[in-house]
């Protein structure tokens, strides 16, 4: 999420409560999460497992639970809490805001577009030329629907993050404070649900078509021209690359990229990066070709085994 003005460090630091290391004068232009950082982000970290990864990362404040040496051009926020503090921010500069009416406050909604009935667009959405919108889609705010995209019925668009922390008393949710992306001429089937990003944006590239119950989790990136039939499921933080296709029910763990051209035959699960221009299956899933082979191999396991 990126600020609507910058801030500096003392500033930020102030709001929480906590002690800074570094200028005070240090711009802060937005915050996101690990995987979706940019230069001028601040990002959190309290396990010293990750320290590194957030140091190292593009972020250029980071909020932390230990004084640590300070990378040249970075900052420090010195929280006990950072999973806590990083999420007052994100409420204190992204609050909730209520909406007890079907359309919310400042909608730019183009006069071509189509809506059906019973629609709930929330808050700064804004629809482009030639975009229909079936019966019953929720779309959450800061949702961006470029030209032509067609949603089917009861989808839903721009839900809050699956994104927790476990603690002693529970799961606590990360607050949501990304949206989604629809690019033009993307198609999305019936009751689908694509999460906003939980700090950045949810992406569904130029072209590409979403067949119907298909979930794409939070911050994921799809690029152009891809397919996804029915009862795909994409974790929180994928990337995937332009002309890919997953077939009925492949599942894909967070945190992993397919590159462009790969495509996954039904049923499969991924848990790895893919290469580009390869054909998967199997779960977990690898070259086509050697999962085929495999299972031709299993077939004769009883016929080996009589032969004991």
């Amino acid at each position: 999420m990126k600020f609507k003005q910058a801030h500096t460090l003392k500033e930020v630091a102030e709001i929480i409560g906590c002690t800074f290391v570094g200028n005070e004068n240090h711009l802060v232009i937005g915050l996101n999460e690990i995987h979706r950082v940019e230069v001028g982000d601040l990002v959190f970290v309290d396990h010293p497992k990750y320290y590194e990864k957030a140091l190292n990362s593009s972020a250029t404040t980071i909020l932390i639970d230990k004084e640590v040496e300070c990378p040249e051009g970075k900052a420090l926020i010195i929280s006990s809490a950072p999973f806590d503090d990083y999420n007052r921010l994100a409420k204190h500069f992204s609050p909730f805001i209520p909406q007890y009416t079907m359309v919310g406050e400042n909608c730019d909604i183009d006069s071509s577009a189509i809506i059906y009935p019973n629609v709930f667009i929330g808050h700064n959405v804004k629809i482009g030329a030639n975009a229909r919108i079936g019966a019953g889609v929720v779309i959450g705010d800061n949702t961006i629907i470029d030209e032509n995209v067609i949603i089917g019925p009861n989808t839903v668009i721009g839900h809050s993050a699956f994104y927790y922390k476990k603690k002693a008393s529970g799961y606590d949710r990360m607050h949501t404070c990304g949206n989604v992306h629809l690019k033009k001429d993307v198609e999305i089937g019936a009751l689908c649900t694509i999460d906003a990003g939980v700090s950045a944006t949810t992406v569904i590239g130029e072209g590409t078509k979403i067949d119907n119950l298909v979930q794409i989790g939070h911050d994921t990136v799809v690029g152009s021209h891809c397919l996804m039939a029915a009862q795909v499921g994409v974790a929180g933080c994928v990337t995937i690359k332009d002309n890919v296709t997953l077939w009925g029910q492949v599942g894909c763990a967070s945190d992993v990229t397919l590159e462009s051209g790969v495509t996954v035959f039904a049923q499969s699960g991924i848990g790895k990066d893919l290469e580009e221009g390869r054909t998967y299956f199997g779960s977990p899933c690898d070259d086509y070709k050697v999962k085929f082979r495999e299972l031709a191999a299993v077939k004769k396991l009883p016929e080996i085994i009589n032969n004991l």
